[in-house]
């Protein structure tokens, strides 16, 4: 494995069942197996999560709530899907351990720098809970921020088609894949893989980013076996499929 840490990012919505389930059990199941693959091979990983399968603050200030109380809620959201990610962890014998950036110390630990390295150093998963803390920030911009400070090799960020395209796929069926991107290039051709503020928080860290499918099982390990899967951002060149 080329890669010795990663920060893995998960939409909330991943973790939904087809039923409309706010967590899937199966999928948890298998989300598991896929990190125990890799941090069986001794890769250490760290893991952000949202919270759209559940709440979106952006959602809460549409119906006219205040923007920040909204996007309070959207961070809980976030704890109570470490929670379940952690119990599906743990399940399969992996050991976890759920940082929170906002103080709740009876189900998590509060988030600081050093204790995160530690933890990743001592061989655990540590999975980044409620955001950056603060509202107006996106859970990208959070895994972005904690790629940093945990000095993340690189940033996986896992999503439900197999990597970036230059429209939308699901409408446009001649949409062509991009096999590889520069961070300016994204900014440029407004591609919308992340915010603005987790692509220059990247780019500006020199922190490369994957764009995978989650839905595709074993593409975790084959990124860090060095196959070609998804789209890979950094400092190349733009290539399509």
């Amino acid at each position: 494995m080329a890669k010795r840490r990663i920060l893995l990012k998960l939409s909330g919505e991943a973790l939904m069942g087809s039923q409309g389930e706010s967590l899937d059990p199966p999928f948890l199941r298998a989300l598991a197996a896929e990190i125990r693959e890799v941090w069986g091979l001794g890769v250490q990983v760290g893991v952000v999560i949202g919270g759209g399968n559940i709440f979106r603050g952006a959602y809460g200030a549409s119906l006219g709530m205040e923007r920040s109380s909204a996007d309070q809620m959207g961070m809980l959201a976030t704890v109570i899907n470490s929670l379940g990610v952690q119990a599906a962890l743990e399940g399969c014998g992996v050991p976890t351990r759920v940082l929170s950036a906002i103080p709740m110390s009876p189900i998590a630990e509060p988030f600081v720098q050093r204790d995160a390295v530690r933890h990743l150093e001592e061989g655990r998963v540590v999975i980044f809970a409620a955001g950056t803390g603060n509202p107006y920030f996106t859970t990208d911009t959070a895994a972005s921020l904690r790629a940093a400070e945990i000095h993340a090799d690189l940033l996986l960020k896992a999503t439900k088609v197999d990597g970036v395209y230059d429209s939308d796929p699901k409408k446009n069926p001649d949409a062509k894949r991009f096999t590889s991107l520069t961070y300016d290039e994204v900014l440029r051709l407004g591609l919308g893989v992340m915010d603005l503020t987790a692509i220059t928080l990247c780019r500006d860290n020199r922190i490369p980013l994957c764009v995978f499918s989650i839905l595709e099982r074993g593409c975790l390990t084959a990124i860090l076996s060095g196959e070609p899967r998804g789209t890979t951002i950094g400092f190349g060149g733009v290539e399509r499929s």
